[in-house]
């Protein structure tokens, strides 16, 4: 059996190198840890995990649907901060899709679902329980 220690990166399409790295720094909130000069993929830090932006021809999500729950989610820490994430997206303009609390499941907490400039579907969580958590 394999030990997985966690998630190394992961990758998430853009069309937009520039773009793409100021919507996840200033409004997704990510840190900005390096681009190499050749300007095809962007290296961010969202509370210790990396994402690596790279570049994909457009467009990257043809079809703005609900893409069958596919999405990133970013744990925002607690309901003040949740909070907190939402006015912020909503003062930088961005749409709030959906809001739900789901209690009783594997990954718990309240949740807000929004796009990238791409139309890549995005979460905040306020995550009150993780199912491996449990005693």
């Amino acid at each position: 059996m394999v030990d997985i220690k966690g998630i190394a990166h992961f990758s998430i399409p853009v069309s937009d190198i520039a773009k793409s790295t100021q919507f996840y720094t200033d409004v997704v909130g990510c840190t900005h840890l390096f681009s190499p000069p050749q300007g095809h993929m962007a290296f961010l830090d969202a509370g210790g995990v990396c994402i690596i932006l790279v570049r994909h021809p457009a467009p990257i999500n043809p079809s703005l649907d609900d893409h069958n729950g596919v999405h990133h989610s970013f744990a925002v820490g607690d309901s003040e901060a949740y909070k907190a994430a939402l006015d912020h997206l909503r003062e930088k303009g961005v749409e709030v899709l959906f809001e739900e609390d789901r209690q009783g499941g594997v990954v718990n907490g309240p949740r807000a679902y929004f796009r990238d400039p791409d139309g890549t579907v995005l979460e905040y969580i306020d995550l009150t329980s993780y199912e491996r958590d449990r005693g």
